[in-house]
């Protein structure tokens, strides 16, 4: 983590809001996160097996987003401005059109001040169950109507949404569903198993 900055050629305890996406930008070769408390959070690139799942729940999601034409899908580069200060780029990413009515276009270049209504984060080889957990709960906290975490080597996804306990679905050879959030939508988990 970075505690200091070089902005403008001055040292910086934090950033706004703006000089954080500039920052991003001028160093494109590095995947940031942003803690609420202003911390700057190197993230580690996926391996090849993780970016083919990603892929995978991408393409599903995009193909039913595209039948039904409710929203926009992200991918795991897109930044999100949270309620408590975090940027954070969850794997994937489903806003509805509604939410996005209130989002200026300009905005929507950058790193929106937008919670999507739907994300999922992927587990990977070098992910930490428990970090990974408390960023579900800041999501759901923040405004996100449901999220799915999901585990590929131990063929779980537990699930994620305001007023409830994270509920854990067993087993890859099934589908979950979207429910009330994305009607119609239906993740194929098969496609996820770990050879």
């Amino acid at each position: 983590m970075l505690s200091e900055y070089i902005i403008g050629g001055r040292w910086v305890e934090s950033m706004t809001d703006d000089e954080f996406y500039t920052f991003c930008v001028e160093n494109e070769n590095i995947k940031f996160e942003r803690e609420p408390d202003g911390q700057i959070v190197i993230m580690s690139p996926t391996g090849f097996n993780t970016g083919d799942r990603n892929s995978e729940i991408i393409m599903q999601l995009g193909i039913w987003n595209k039948e039904r034409r409710l929203g926009i899908v992200s991918d795991s580069d897109t930044g999100f401005y949270l309620p408590n200060g975090a940027m954070r780029n969850p794997d994937a990413a489903w806003t509805s059109n509604d939410r996005l009515k209130s989002i200026p276009k300009a905005e929507l270049e950058k790193f929106p001040h937008l919670v999507p209504d739907f994300i999922i984060e992927l587990v990977s080889k070098s992910d930490y169950p428990k970090n990974l957990d408390a960023k579900m709960k800041e999501w759901i906290n923040n405004g996100c109507r449901l999220g799915w975490l999901i585990d590929p080597f131990n063929e779980t996804v537990t699930i994620y949404s305001p007023a409830r306990e994270p509920e854990v679905v067993k087993g890859f050879d099934q589908s979950v569903s979207g429910g009330e959030v994305l009607p119609g939508f239906e993740l194929d988990l098969k496609e996820l198993k770990v050879a």
